[in-house]
């Protein structure tokens, strides 16, 4: 468990000397409790007090790098178990499993269509992050892994549980610091070795969260901390059990051996079912989801599933206030009032697209609030929208005076109207009724 203020009292020297900057010990201790300041603040802290300390302080999740440069995947040092609690700090990464059997043009064939998963969504880009290479025989294995890292930039993971063969694929992919896939309580020490050796990350594989933080502890008193927990053979909800419990553990208990980001590979025939089990993991509590179809549309559901998890829930994604013109807009062209938050703006900005009619779009500063979320809250008002179009200059750009606004704010139509001098039109309720709304405008 986390210490206390007074816990951290205990181990400091009392002595209330001041060299810290605060007035008494406790004032000190109750600061270091909120992790507000530094322990090196106390010149006259004892060894023991200081590993202990020093040890508190570290993340109850290890944070692990995979791969190089600007595809890096960075997982792990998260410290709340639910969302709304403060938020997700790093992205589950999602990757595909590759069999190294598959003929080398197949191969470059499934590792293009996997560069090529890249999605846009209200306003951000959506990409995968790793191709693993799973070993079945030395010379296929090797010429996998050379031709991976020579057509992808994104993090390999290494699936072997050769020590040999490991070690020649890490001769050759060792500089893209790839993600070694093969531990386990048979083959530990050498396979360990080898992370030690090349100074990368490892996944230790386990039957049940005993036997992880026995593994754990074992690589630890080794020098090896960048790891990642597997947990194998396991139904779905045992799984999902098991995923929970060694978040609890890690975040609840302080269970350092438990400490690690977790992976998961699935293992299932049916496309639409490894998408449901891979988005299961996702939520709870995976830090890398393996799988093996590399389809567009689990590609992009997965993907979409991982940023709304990831999104501070506090902050709504918003896109900055202003006018935007769409096509070829002039001084004629209508103009359509919505808000700022970026699934509003993106799903207008969509429909008016598909339309093919030049428009100009009002986004209105409601703090990344939707249509009927920012009317509740008083945000979208026809006083904010007036203020908004003065300070946009949407009279310098257009010679009429019409505005659209949406249909399930119609209630403003007639305040809007005093406020802007404007004539107002009620568009449609839902934005798939846009494209036909502005083509009979």
């Amino acid at each position: 468990m986390a210490l206390s203020g007074l816990d951290i009292y205990k181990l400091l020297p009392k002595t209330n000397c001041r060299e810290c900057g605060f007035v008494t010990c406790l004032a000190f201790a109750m600061q270091l409790a909120k992790k507000a300041v530094s322990i090196d603040k106390c010149p006259y802290l004892s060894k023991e007090s200081k590993e202990t300390l020093n040890a508190q302080a570290q993340p109850p999740i290890k944070m692990v790098t995979i791969g190089t440069g600007d595809e890096k995947l960075e997982i792990g040092n998260e410290s709340v178990l639910f969302r709304h609690e403060e938020k997700f700090h790093r992205p589950c990464g999602i990757g595909f499993i590759l069999e190294d059997s598959l003929p080398e043009t197949k191969l470059k064939e499934n590792i293009a269509r996997i560069n090529g998963l890249n999605f846009e969504r209200i306003g951000q880009q959506l990409s995968v992050n790793l191709i693993a290479i799973k070993y079945s025989n030395k010379d296929k294995f090797i010429n996998a892994v050379k031709t991976i890292i020579a057509n992808t930039k994104l993090g390999v993971v290494l699936v072997c549980d050769d020590p040999a063969v490991l070690k020649s694929a890490l001769e050759i992919a060792k500089e893209r610091r790839p993600l070694i896939f093969g531990a386990n309580k048979n083959n530990l020490a050498q396979i360990s070795g080898l992370a030690k050796e090349y100074n990368l990350p490892l996944v230790v594989s386990a039957g049940d969260l005993s036997e992880a933080a026995e593994l754990t502890k074992q690589l630890n008193s080794q020098g090896l901390t960048d790891l990642i927990i597997e947990i194998v053979n396991k139904p779905v909800a045992s799984r999902l059990w098991d995923l929970t419990q060694i978040r609890r553990q890690a975040l609840k208990k302080s269970n350092r051996s438990l400490g690690y980001p977790l992976l998961v590979a699935i293992d299932q025939p049916d496309q639409f079912e490894e998408v449901m089990e891979a988005a299961t993991y996702i939520a709870k509590y995976a830090s890398i989801v393996l799988l093996k179809g590399i389809e567009n549309w689990q590609a992009l559901a997965l993907l979409t599933l991982r940023q709304n998890i990831y999104t501070d829930p506090q902050k709504p994604l918003q896109i900055e206030p202003k006018i935007y013109p769409i096509g070829a807009a002039n001084n004629k062209s209508p103009v359509l009032i919505t808000t700022n938050f970026s699934l509003s703006y993106y799903t207008v900005l969509s429909e008016v697209e598909a339309s093919k009619v030049p428009a100009y779009i009002v986004s209105v500063d409601t703090e990344g609030m939707s249509v009927l979320t920012a009317w509740a809250a008083e945000k979208f008002t026809p006083e904010k929208i007036g203020d908004s179009l003065d300070k946009f200059g949407l009279k310098d750009l257009v010679s009429h005076k019409k505005l659209i606004i949406p249909g399930y704010v119609a209630m403003l139509s007639g305040e809007l109207e005093d406020k802007t001098g404007c004539e107002i039109i009620v568009g449609p309720k839902e934005a798939a009724g846009i494209p036909s709304f502005l083509k009979n405008l």
